[in-house]
C-alpha cells in the first residue's frame, strides 16, 4: 500500500489515520479511495454534527457512577469541535488487554465527554496489584486518543518527568502516567494511567459551582507548573478546561492535567511552526475557552495554553464568561478581570507573540503572592470537598 504523508509536517503516516499524530492536521482522505472506484477502500464513518454529550439515559446505568449521571444531568457540557466515531460504553467487568500483554478489567465509568470515556480500571494480571485502582481511557480506534498516545510516547515518559522535576525543584508535577495502552475489539483505543481522581468538572457539578480564590489559585499554579513542561518538550496542551484537569480525592496533593488528544507540537526539532491563520481547522477545543489563534485556524502555541487558563479562572470564580451569553453577570465577570491578579495575568499572556516564550516565574508569582498572605503553598492539599 502506497505511503502517506502528513502535507503539514510531512510525517509518515499509517493509512487509516484521519489526523496526524504529530501536527495533529487533519489529513487528506487515502489516494485509493480516488484512484480505484470499483473497488474503494472502505471509506471512514462521517464525522457526525455537533451535538451535546450522550444524556444519562443513553448510559447504562450500570456503567455510570451516580454523580457522571447527575453531572449529566444538571451541567451541559461546553461544545467542543465534532469528532470522527464517538466511542461506546462498554459494560463493567469487560477485560482489556494492552500491547505489553497486561489485562485490565473495567470496574465503571467515571465521566464522558468530548474525548472519550474515563473508567475505574484494576489490573486482571499477575503483573499489577490487584486491589490497585487505575484511570483507563477509551475512545474510537482513529479518534483523538491516538494523537495523546503519541504525546505520552513522545513527550510524557515516567523517567522524563521525574528528570525535569529535579531540575526545576518542583516537588509535584501533574503529568499522567501512562503505564500501558492499546487495542480493543479493533474499534477501540485505551490508554491506561495510574489513578487520576475525578475531574474538577465533575467536582464542579456536584454542587460546588465556584471555586474560592485559594483553591482557584492553587489549581492555576499548577497547571502552570505542567504548560511549562509540555511546552519545553515541544507540545502545547490546546484544550485546558475543567474537564482535563482532576483531583485526586484520596491525595488532594495530586492536581493532574489530562486530556491531550489536542496536543500539537508546536516546536518539532526545535523549530517553532509559522503562524497561519487558516491552516488548521478552526475551532478546535472547547469553544468556551480556546484561544483566539484556534478561532483563526492557526496551531496553537504557548500563549494559547496561557490564554485558555486564564479563561478557566475567570469561569471558576465568576460562574461566567462575557461570552457566555449571561449578560446580566457580565458586571461581575469585569469586576474580577480588573482584580489585579487577573488583571496582570491577562495582560503578560495577551501581550505575548505568537512565538514568545513566556515567563511561566512571573506568572506564577501572580498567584503565589495572594496565597502566602493567606498562609498557603500550592503544594499543600487542594482546600476543597472532593468525594470519590
Amino acid at each position: 500500500m502506497r505511503n502517506r504523508f502528513c502535507p503539514q509536517c510531512g510525517l509518515a503516516v499509517e493509512p487509516e489515520f484521519r489526523f496526524c499524530p504529530a501536527c495533529g492536521g487533519r489529513l487528506p482522505a487515502p489516494p485509493e479511495e480516488h484512484t480505484e472506484p470499483a473497488a474503494p477502500a472502505p471509506s471512514p464513518s462521517p464525522a457526525p454534527s455537533p451535538s451535546p454529550v450522550p444524556s444519562p439515559s443513553q448510559v447504562p446505568s450500570s456503567a455510570a457512577s451516580p454523580s457522571v449521571r447527575a453531572a449529566a444531568a444538571r451541567l451541559p457540557r461546553s461544545p467542543r469541535k465534532s469528532r470522527p466515531g464517538l466511542a461506546a460504553p462498554l459494560p463493567a467487568d469487560t477485560v482489556l488487554t494492552d500491547q505489553g500483554g497486561r489485562r485490565w478489567r473495567l470496574v465503571r465509568l467515571l465521566d464522558q465527554g468530548g474525548c472519550g470515556l474515563v473508567y475505574e480500571a484494576q489490573s486482571a494480571s499477575g503483573t499489577c496489584p490487584q486491589k490497585q485502582s487505575y484511570s483507563l481511557k477509551l475512545d474510537a480506534k482513529d479518534g483523538r486518543i491516538y494523537n495523546e498516545q503519541n504525546f505520552f510516547q513522545r513527550a510524557a515518559k515516567a523517567g522524563t518527568v521525574e528528570k525535569w522535576k529535579k531540575w526545576h525543584s518542583v516537588p509535584l508535577l501533574g503529568i499522567p502516567n501512562c503505564v500501558g495502552f492499546g487495542l480493543h475489539a479493533d474499534s477501540y483505543r485505551f490508554l491506561v494511567f495510574s489513578e487520576l481522581g475525578r475531574s474538577l468538572q465533575s467536582v464542579l457539578s456536584d454542587g460546588l459551582h465556584l471555586l474560592r480564590e485559594k483553591v482557584a489559585f492553587q489549581i492555576a499554579i499548577r497547571v502552570l507548573d505542567c504548560l511549562e513542561y509540555i511546552h519545553e518538550n515541544e507540545y502545547v496542551h490546546g484544550d485546558i478546561t475543567a474537564e482535563n484537569i482532576y483531583l485526586n480525592p484520596a491525595d488532594l496533593t495530586q492536581v493532574t492535567l489530562a486530556g491531550y488528544g489536542f496536543a500539537f507540537r508546536y516546536c518539532p526539532g526545535g523549530k517553532h511552526v509559522v503562524r497561519r491563520e487558516g491552516s488548521r481547522t478552526p475551532h478546535e477545543g472547547t469553544m468556551e475557552f480556546i484561544s483566539l489563534d484556534s478561532h483563526k485556524g492557526t496551531g496553537p502555541s504557548r500563549r494559547s495554553d496561557l490564554e485558555s487558563l486564564g479563561y478557566c479562572l475567570l469561569k471558576w470564580l465568576c460562574g461566567i464568561l462575557p461570552w457566555s451569553g449571561e449578560l446580566d453577570q457580565l458586571k461581575a465577570v469585569v469586576e474580577q478581570k480588573e482584580r489585579d491578579p487577573f488583571q496582570s495575568y491577562l495582560e503578560q499572556v495577551m501581550a505575548l507573540e505568537y512565538e514568545e516564550k513566556p515567563d511561566y516565574a512571573a506568572l506564577r508569582q501572580l498567584f503565589r503572592k495572594p496565597l502566602e498572605k493567606m498562609k498557603a503553598s500550592a503544594y499543600d492539599s487542594v482546600d476543597v470537598r472532593v468525594v470519590p
